[in-house]
């Protein structure tokens, strides 16, 4: 069976019509504040010259890959709500796939970049500077969204070659652990999978942690208790942040298979997918007192102290 030569019939949700308009209510409200959230930050960052190091480049590159993140999964699946058109063709569905893996893979490497920024300022804070110039930082982010690109052309290609026994894709969106489900039996396809999933899932998270907790050794190292409050407040965002993230994102893709998992794994996707690079910003702004400040500037709001 060719799978160029028909449509995919995208399942969501298994729900009447009223439940399907709040659904749709809902996901506009998620996707307006998340597009929101994540523009003021982007602005925020920019127009604050303060703002210009590091630490705020990564931010800035994690509001930029999280409003991808919704754009490329929320409006699709909110039209197909209201719609009732459940269908979408070859092409529609491996070009969402693409830019879903590109920036799912973007953002795996940016929470790992940005736990390595945390390691370098509190456990060498004497070569913070050389290890991440300017030059440098440019370099790891073109590496990282260079990544996600061709990670997401290699996958995005290769599913789209697999044997299908149905068209009925078990998920809101195209993405490429759903068409394991709708293949033939394919070693070399799971395989690969499992690698993919390890090197930009498994690997960046475990490099992560492996810096956290240098970083909250030395933290617990430092004799003066509002010094540990200042090094640990930089740190404690990117720890909730990369534990929301990576917790909801293995639980969909390396948990094992179960009997009856869509309904599971549709929640799951949700959160990681469209709640998530929502809330980021979100507690950026609440626990970052640098970002909060820049915030309250850019709508004219006077800071005490400044």
């Amino acid at each position: 069976m060719k799978n160029h030569t028909y449509n995919f019939f995208i399942l969501t949700f298994a729900t009447d019509s009223e439940n399907k308009l709040m659904l749709s209510v809902f996901f506009i409200l998620v996707y307006l504040i998340g597009v929101m959230a994540n523009s003021a930050t982007i602005v925020a960052i920019y127009r604050d010259r303060h703002l210009h190091t590091p630490m705020y480049l990564f931010l800035c590159n994690l509001s930029i890959v999280d409003l991808c993140y919704t754009t490329s999964t929320v409006p699709k699946l909110v039209y197909m709500l209201l719609s009732g058109d459940y269908t979408l063709s070859f092409t529609q569905c491996f070009v969402q796939m693409y830019f879903f893996l590109q920036v799912a893979t973007t953002e795996d490497l940016l929470l790992f970049i940005m736990a390595y920024d945390r390691y370098v300022a509190i456990c060498n804070p004497l070569r913070y500077h050389s290890l991440l110039s300017k030059k440098i930082c440019i370099l790891l982010m073109a590496a990282a969204w260079a990544t996600g690109c061709i990670n997401s052309t290699v996958t995005a290609l290769t599913t789209s070659n697999l044997p299908l026994y149905t068209n009925i894709v078990p998920q809101f969106l195209c993405e490429s652990k759903a068409f394991t489900k709708m293949s033939y039996p394919n070693t070399g396809f799971q395989l690969f999978s499992y690698i993919e999933a390890v090197m930009f899932g498994v690997f960046p998270f475990l490099c992560s942690i492996i810096s956290y907790t240098k970083v909250i050794i030395v933290i617990l190292h430092i004799k003066s208790s509002d010094g540990r409050r200042k090094a640990f407040s930089t740190c404690s965002s990117h720890l909730m942040v990369l534990t929301m993230y990576y917790g909801t994102w293995m639980s969909v893709y390396i948990m094992p298979p179960l009997k009856d998992p869509r309904v599971f794994e549709l929640t799951l996707s949700i959160l990681f997918s469209i709640i998530t690079p929502m809330v980021n910003p979100l507690i950026y702004s609440v626990r970052n007192k640098d970002v909060k400040t820049a915030l309250l500037k850019m709508v004219g709001i006077k800071v005490r102290g400044e």
